[in-house]
């Protein structure tokens, strides 16, 4: 077979979902070499990095719900699954043909000194900004009436109800 066999597919991983969440991805591995098997007919299967990356990027419990990989049938036998990157091409196309959008310049202002800002025009508004507010003296709220320490009080010994009766 001198010729390659080249084919894309998109493989629906919906099916990973029905198995534990710590196994999906694992899963999603056996179910791309499963659908290559039938679809290419060969027991050697090898899967590309790119395509591992993918499947794993979200982590074990969420794969992602269908991949789209090309499926290369080597001289050696094996079947190459890799990353399908067509779309990016079609992509490129379809942006060719919407038209471009132009952008409005800017507006020019007549007197560029009316707007001008300056570190010392800077420097001279947060100056005045901060003096009112370091001039003002700091209002004194009202205080609470001062209390005195429990200790100052003399305290009025109470009889014990034990004492108070008389012992005869």
């Amino acid at each position: 077979m001198s010729q390659e066999l080249e084919r894309v597919y998109t493989i629906p991983l919906g099916k990973v979902l029905l198995s534990q969440s710590q196994h999906r991805a694992v899963r999603a591995i056996n179910m791309i070499r499963e659908f290559a098997r039938k679809h290419m007919k060969t027991q050697e299967i090898k899967i590309d990095e790119e395509v591992a990356h993918l499947i794993w990027s979200k982590g074990v419990r969420s794969p992602p719900r269908k991949i789209r990989v090309r499926m290369t049938k080597t001289d050696d036998g094996f079947i190459l699954v890799s990353k399908y990157e067509g779309e990016s091409e079609s992509d490129e196309k379809d942006t060719k043909k919407s038209p471009e959008i132009k952008q409005e310049p800017e507006l020019q202002i007549e007197d560029p000194d009316a707007i001008e800002v300056t570190e010392e025009t800077l420097k001279e508004e947060t100056a005045e900004i901060e003096k009112p507010k370091a001039d003002k003296p700091k209002e004194e709220k009202p205080k609470a009436k001062e209390s005195k320490p429990k200790a100052d009080k003399p305290k009025e010994e109470k009889p014990k109800a034990k004492e108070s009766k008389s012992k005869e």
